[in-house]
This record gives structure tokens, C-alpha cells and sequence, in this order.
């Protein structure tokens, strides 16, 4: 005996409304009906998916290219500096999240260069231990990285903010800092020339544009510091750093001012959450409608088979059992819906990078130029719990369509259903 025959009678005879009648035409038209509903339903599920799965990928390589020249978190003293910052990093390294540390000081500046003068974020680092936290030396595709020495007061400039100042490798700039200094001319800024010995390219265009590189003892010369400013971070997982960061706040010594990278760039990432919930909520409505099709396919369904009903109601069911039967025909076609709609999401979310490439091709364009868009794929990025909330949300809203056709079918007198038959 097969599972199927061990259910109840409401789910057979659910089951065989659902599937697609020979009998007559209506019965016919109807079915049709139920796969349209199954297919609307199938194409909102797998578009939310590719969707969200494509937004993900791109504020991935955003994130992914911010953070490749910033850190996870950055650990401050509210009292200043950070005197003894190599006992902070081991208190740090002892949180199993965190994977490196190195200390910096941190100003704003700006630098002028034959009159052109730009506003700039002004790091000092220390070479030989920033890899640990950032890929900045990585990032330089001219000059070196580790050309940056105490006391040579050279530079590492971003590519966009080197452009901007028309200056290369060799070149000087001067540094002008906000702090002043007191000179028998008066209050004038404190200054400084560079020696330009790198230019970086993080693919960020707010880092390579106002970001820029020095030794840390340069650094704190300039803004006569004893001591570094703190520490900066980089953690396992990118998208734990708010939780790591509140973590290291109990349990290192001191009252220390963490600061991951969200707040840090808390306007991008407001904007990024913000455009991801719009977009989930307007292709959900297109679940919706697409799953309240089954509204007008039950309601056909229910004045179709009224002399069923009758005959069900006068051999002893229940108007419960009445509900039960059209609750699961409309609940198999949402399930069916979203279950295709999943697997046909999750497929093209996996294999973006094949389809759209195969559709460039095919039509002779392309998506994304990579002189705007300094990519040239679409990214994609599948989470599994976007997945699973969409299939949840998607099967509640087909079962939610479910209800009032159901009840209608419930209502129906036998008398009056079995008066013209």
C-alpha cells in the first residue's frame, strides 16, 4: 500500500483536485489555472533569490575592497593614546575571532601639490606589521609599500588621490594639518613635505581617493604623540565584527572604545540595508499576487465541485473536513510553487557566472563596463537563510490565500447544491 492511501480522506481528495482533470473541459481550464499559479508563484520565489543573491554579491566585493584597506575594528582609548598597545594586542589576539592587530594613528589633513590641493585621511601604520590587519601592501601596484621608514617622511598614496594631485613615485607633497603652531607671523598650520614612495589601488573609490600612508613615528611626530592612537582589528568573519567588537569591550582591561567597521562607514551600510529591505518587500508583493491567483482558482474550484461537496456533506463530512480538502489542494500548489521556485533560484544564484556571461554573448552586450563599474560580473553571493526565509514567507501566503475559498466551500448548503444536478 502506498503512503499516499494512509492519509486522510480530505488529503486524497485534496490531492485529486489538485492534479489535472480529463473529464471536462472546466476541469481542464482549471488545472490550467493551478499551474499558472504554480508558475507566478515559482518566478517571484526565484527572483527574490537571484535578486537578493546578486545584491549580496555586490556589497560582498564592495565590503570585500573597503575593508581590504581598513580594518575590521579599531580599539581607542577615550583618555588618549595607547601606550602600551602591544599588551592591548595580546589581550585582543586572546579572542578566538580576532586573526591580527597593529597599532596607527589616525589624522586628517591636507595635501598640496603645485597649488592642487586635496583633503586626505592621513594613517600612519606600521609596515612590517599593517599585513596583519589590511592588504594596502598588496594593493600597491606602484613604489613600495615597505618604503615607508621612520624618519624619511614618505607616503603611500591612493591612486585616485595621486591623480588628483598629479604627482608619481619621487614626487613631494606637502602635508598641512589642522593643529596650529605659533610663529612670529602668527597661528599658522603645521606643515610637512612627503616624498611619494607608492600608490595604492583598492578598488574603493573613497579610499583611493582620500586615503593616504605614512610611518607611524612620522605620524605621531607630526601630531606630537607619545603614543599610537589604538589598535586596529581584522576578525575571521566580516559580518561578526559587531558582536566580536561588544565581546572584546567585557573582556579587555581599561574602558576602550571599540569601533567596528559598520559604524565606521555607517552611512554605506545604512544605505546597502536599507536598498536590500525595499527590495525584498517590493518582490515579495509579487509573491503575493502571484500566490492570491489561487483565490480565483479555489473560488472556480469550490463552484465547480459543489455537487461534491453535497455528497461529501450528506455522507457525514464536516464542514472542518470541507476546508481541510481545498486548504490542501491550494497549499500543495504553494508548496510545489515555491519549492520550483527555490530550486530554480538557487541554480542560476550558483551559476551566475556562466549564465550572464552566456547572455552577453548571445546578445552582444555588456551588463557591466568595467571602467564605471570597476567590475566587469555580476557578483553573486547565495545565503541560505534569505533562501529560507523567502520559502517560509512564500508558502504562509499561499496558504493565507487558501483561507477564505476554503471557508466559502464550507458554507455550501447540499440541498440547494444537489437541487439542479
Amino acid at each position: 500500500m502506498s503512503i499516499i492511501h494512509t492519509l486522510p480522506y480530505e488529503w486524497l481528495v485534496g490531492l485529486r483536485y489538485t492534479r489535472a482533470g480529463k473529464r471536462s473541459g472546466r476541469n481542464s481550464f482549471i488545472s490550467f489555472i493551478s499551474l499558472i499559479s504554480v508558475s507566478g508563484i515559482a518566478l517571484g520565489v526565484a527572483a527574490l533569490i537571484i535578486v537578493l543573491s546578486v545584491m549580496n554579491g555586490f556589497q560582498k566585493q564592495v565590503t570585500d575592497r573597503m575593508l581590504s584597506v581598513l580594518a575590521h575594528i579599531e580599539v581607542f582609548n577615550p583618555d588618549g593614546g595607547l601606550p602600551d598597545w602591544r599588551e592591548a594586542e595580546r589581550q585582543a589576539l586572546r579572542h578566538p575571532a580576532v586573526r591580527g592587530a597593529a597599532p596607527f594613528v589616525e589624522t586628517q589633513g591636507m595635501l598640496l601639490r603645485d597649488g592642487a590641493m586635496r583633503p586626505s585621511v592621513i594613517r600612519g601604520v606600521l609596515p612590517e606589521e599593517e599585513h596583519k590587519v589590511s592588504d594596502v601592501a598588496a594593493k600597491v601596484h606602484q613604489g613600495s609599500f615597505d618604503a615607508l621608514r621612520p624618519g624619511a617622511f614618505n607616503i603611500v598614496l591612493g591612486y585616485a588621490l595621486a591623480r588628483q594631485l598629479n604627482v608619481g613615485i619621487g614626487d613631494k607633497v606637502t602635508m598641512l594639518l589642522a593643529q596650529a603652531q605659533t610663529t612670529p607671523a602668527g597661528m599658522l598650520p603645521r606643515t610637512r613635505s612627503f616624498t611619494v614612495v607608492g600608490i595604492f589601488e583598492a578598488g574603493h573609490f573613497e579610499s583611493d581617493s582620500a586615503l593616504s600612508f605614512v610611518h607611524i613615528q612620522d605620524a605621531q611626530r607630526m601630531e606630537r604623540l607619545a603614543a599610537p592612537s589604538g589598535l586596529r582589528l581584522r576578525i575571521a568573519e566580516v559580518r561578526d565584527a559587531p558582536q566580536v567588537a561588544e565581546e572584546l569591550r567585557k573582556f579587555m582591561p581599561g574602558e576602550l572604545v571599540m569601533r567596528d567597521w559598520s559604524k565606521l562607514n555607517a552611512n554605506w551600510y545604512a544605505a546597502v540595508q536599507t536598498e536590500k529591505k525595499m527590495m525584498f518587500i517590493i518582490l515579495t508583493l509579487i509573491i503575493a499576487v502571484a500566490a492570491f491567483n489561487l483565490v480565483s482558482t479555489l473560488v472556480m474550484t469550490v463552484t465547480d465541485k459543489q455537487a461534491d461537496i453535497a455528497i461529501l456533506r450528506t455522507l457525514g463530512s464536516s464542514p472542518r473536513s470541507i476546508m481541510k480538502i481545498f486548504m490542501v489542494q491550494g497549499a500543495v500548489v504553494g508548496v510545489l510553487g515555491t519549492l520550483a521556485g527555490v530550486a530554480m533560484g538557487v541554480a542560476v544564484a550558483l551559476n551566475i557566472d556562466v549564465i550572464v556571461p552566456f547572455i552577453e554573448n548571445l546578445l552582444g552586450v555588456q551588463f557591466l563596463s568595467k571602467d564605471i563599474y570597476l567590475i566587469s560580473t555580476v557578483p553573486s553571493d547565495l545565503r541560505w537563510p534569505d533562501v529560507s526565509r523567502i520559502g517560509a514567507i512564500s508558502v504562509l501566503l499561499a496558504f493565507a490565500a487558501t483561507l477564505y475559498p476554503s471557508w466559502s466551500a464550507s458554507r455550501v448548503k447540499p440541498a440547494e447544491a444537489l437541487r439542479y444536478e
